[in-house]
Protein backbone atom coordinates (compact mmCIF):
# COMPACT_ATOMS: atom_id res chain seq x y z
CA UNK A 1 0.00 0.00 0.00
CA UNK A 2 1.28 3.46 -0.92
CA UNK A 3 1.33 6.02 1.88
CA UNK A 4 0.77 9.71 1.25
CA UNK A 5 3.41 11.11 3.59
CA UNK A 6 2.63 14.69 2.55
CA UNK A 7 -0.99 14.28 3.68
CA UNK A 8 0.19 12.77 6.97
CA UNK A 9 2.77 15.51 7.61
CA UNK A 10 0.27 18.08 8.86
CA UNK A 11 1.48 20.66 6.37
CA UNK A 12 -1.08 23.23 5.29
CA UNK A 13 -0.67 24.53 1.75
CA UNK A 14 -2.08 27.93 0.82
CA UNK A 15 -2.54 28.98 -2.77
CA UNK A 16 -2.57 32.78 -2.51
CA UNK A 17 -4.54 33.00 -5.74
CA UNK A 18 -7.49 31.71 -3.68
CA UNK A 19 -7.05 34.59 -1.22
CA UNK A 20 -6.88 37.32 -3.84
CA UNK A 21 -10.23 37.55 -5.56
CA UNK A 22 -11.13 40.83 -7.19
CA UNK A 23 -11.47 42.25 -10.67
CA UNK A 24 -8.80 44.57 -11.96
CA UNK A 25 -9.74 48.20 -11.33
CA UNK A 26 -11.20 50.46 -13.95
CA UNK A 27 -9.17 53.55 -14.70
CA UNK A 28 -9.71 57.28 -14.96
CA UNK A 29 -6.71 59.11 -16.39
CA UNK A 30 -6.97 62.86 -15.88
CA UNK A 31 -4.54 63.41 -18.77
CA UNK A 32 -7.47 63.16 -21.18
CA UNK A 33 -8.77 66.52 -19.92
CA UNK A 34 -5.52 68.47 -20.00
CA UNK A 35 -5.40 71.56 -22.21
CA UNK A 36 -2.50 71.11 -24.65
CA UNK A 37 -1.39 68.16 -22.53
CA UNK A 38 -0.19 70.46 -19.75
CA UNK A 39 -2.90 72.36 -17.90
CA UNK A 40 -6.15 71.39 -16.29
CA UNK A 41 -8.60 74.24 -16.75
CA UNK A 42 -11.43 74.24 -14.24
CA UNK A 43 -14.49 75.19 -16.33
CA UNK A 44 -13.81 72.82 -19.28
CA UNK A 45 -12.91 70.08 -16.79
CA UNK A 46 -16.16 70.52 -14.85
CA UNK A 47 -18.13 70.51 -18.12
CA UNK A 48 -16.36 67.34 -19.28
CA UNK A 49 -17.10 65.54 -16.01
CA UNK A 50 -20.81 66.29 -16.43
CA UNK A 51 -20.71 64.36 -19.72
CA UNK A 52 -18.99 61.23 -18.39
CA UNK A 53 -21.15 58.10 -18.13
CA UNK A 54 -20.51 57.54 -14.42
CA UNK A 55 -22.77 54.48 -14.35
CA UNK A 56 -19.96 52.45 -15.92
CA UNK A 57 -18.13 52.80 -12.60
CA UNK A 58 -21.06 51.73 -10.39
CA UNK A 59 -19.86 49.49 -7.55
CA UNK A 60 -16.40 49.14 -9.17
CA UNK A 61 -12.86 49.70 -7.99
CA UNK A 62 -11.42 52.68 -9.85
CA UNK A 63 -7.83 53.88 -10.21
CA UNK A 64 -7.69 57.67 -10.55
CA UNK A 65 -4.43 59.18 -11.75
CA UNK A 66 -2.72 61.32 -14.36
CA UNK A 67 -0.38 59.50 -16.72
CA UNK A 68 1.59 62.64 -17.62
CA UNK A 69 3.91 64.80 -15.54
CA UNK A 70 1.35 67.62 -15.42
CA UNK A 71 0.70 69.14 -12.03
CA UNK A 72 -2.90 68.32 -11.17
CA UNK A 73 -4.61 70.47 -8.54
CA UNK A 74 -6.08 68.57 -5.60
CA UNK A 75 -9.58 69.84 -6.32
CA UNK A 76 -9.57 67.87 -9.59
CA UNK A 77 -9.27 64.59 -7.70
CA UNK A 78 -11.97 65.77 -5.30
CA UNK A 79 -14.37 66.42 -8.17
CA UNK A 80 -13.77 63.01 -9.72
CA UNK A 81 -14.18 61.39 -6.30
CA UNK A 82 -17.46 63.22 -5.81
CA UNK A 83 -18.90 61.78 -9.02
CA UNK A 84 -17.59 58.31 -8.22
CA UNK A 85 -19.13 58.44 -4.74
CA UNK A 86 -22.55 59.00 -6.28
CA UNK A 87 -22.38 55.63 -8.07
CA UNK A 88 -20.92 53.71 -5.13
CA UNK A 89 -17.49 53.27 -6.66
CA UNK A 90 -14.48 52.48 -4.50
CA UNK A 91 -11.76 54.76 -5.77
CA UNK A 92 -8.08 55.10 -5.10
CA UNK A 93 -5.32 57.43 -6.17
CA UNK A 94 -2.82 55.70 -8.41
CA UNK A 95 -2.56 53.79 -11.65
CA UNK A 96 -4.03 50.30 -12.07
CA UNK A 97 -0.85 48.60 -10.88
CA UNK A 98 -0.77 50.62 -7.64
CA UNK A 99 -4.46 50.00 -7.00
CA UNK A 100 -3.98 46.27 -7.68
CA UNK A 101 -1.45 46.23 -4.82
CA UNK A 102 -3.90 48.00 -2.51
CA UNK A 103 -6.72 45.59 -3.39
CA UNK A 104 -4.45 42.57 -2.96
CA UNK A 105 -3.51 43.68 0.55
CA UNK A 106 -7.17 44.35 1.40
CA UNK A 107 -8.15 40.84 0.29
CA UNK A 108 -5.47 39.24 2.44
CA UNK A 109 -6.39 41.39 5.45
CA UNK A 110 -9.90 39.91 5.32
CA UNK A 111 -8.88 36.23 5.36
CA UNK A 112 -9.80 34.28 8.50
CA UNK A 113 -6.50 32.89 9.76
CA UNK A 114 -7.94 30.69 12.50
CA UNK A 115 -7.29 27.44 10.56
CA UNK A 116 -3.58 28.27 10.35
CA UNK A 117 -2.98 28.95 14.06
CA UNK A 118 0.13 27.05 15.20
CA UNK A 119 0.28 25.33 11.84
CA UNK A 120 3.10 24.40 9.51
CA UNK A 121 2.18 26.47 6.49
CA UNK A 122 3.44 26.41 2.92
CA UNK A 123 2.75 29.34 0.63
CA UNK A 124 2.35 27.62 -2.71
CA UNK A 125 4.95 28.60 -5.29
CA UNK A 126 3.38 27.26 -8.48
CA UNK A 127 -0.21 27.87 -9.36
CA UNK A 128 -2.50 28.13 -12.35
CA UNK A 129 -2.20 31.93 -11.97
CA UNK A 130 0.75 33.80 -10.54
CA UNK A 131 0.11 35.52 -7.23
CA UNK A 132 1.67 38.99 -7.07
CA UNK A 133 4.65 39.58 -4.75
CA UNK A 134 2.41 41.95 -2.80
CA UNK A 135 0.28 38.95 -1.86
CA UNK A 136 3.27 37.03 -0.52
CA UNK A 137 4.46 39.96 1.58
CA UNK A 138 0.99 40.59 2.99
CA UNK A 139 0.56 36.88 3.77
CA UNK A 140 3.88 36.70 5.64
CA UNK A 141 2.95 39.80 7.63
CA UNK A 142 -0.33 38.21 8.74
CA UNK A 143 0.75 34.58 9.13
CA UNK A 144 4.15 34.83 10.82
CA UNK A 145 2.82 35.86 14.26
CA UNK A 146 0.43 32.86 14.24
CA UNK A 147 2.17 29.87 12.70
CA UNK A 148 4.82 27.43 13.91
CA UNK A 149 6.59 27.54 10.57
CA UNK A 150 6.19 29.21 7.23
CA UNK A 151 7.60 27.87 4.00
CA UNK A 152 7.47 28.66 0.29
CA UNK A 153 7.14 26.17 -2.55
CA UNK A 154 5.58 22.74 -2.76
CA UNK A 155 5.29 20.05 -0.09
CA UNK A 156 8.02 18.03 -1.80
CA UNK A 157 10.42 20.97 -2.02
CA UNK A 158 10.07 23.96 0.29
CA UNK A 159 12.17 26.98 1.12
CA UNK A 160 12.04 27.78 4.85
CA UNK A 161 10.89 31.35 5.52
CA UNK A 162 10.17 31.39 9.26
CA UNK A 163 10.29 28.99 12.19
CA UNK A 164 9.07 29.90 15.66
CA UNK A 165 11.72 29.47 18.35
Amino acid sequence: MIENKVAQSGLITIDLVDWVSYLSPMEIDLAQWLYEGLILREKPFRDALKNVDWEQYRDCDVAVHCSTDAIIPSWAYLLVGSYLSEVGARYYHGDCEAVDRILTEKCIEQVDLTPYMDGRVILKGCSSLAAPETAYLAAVKRLQPLVKSLMFGEACSTVPVYKRR
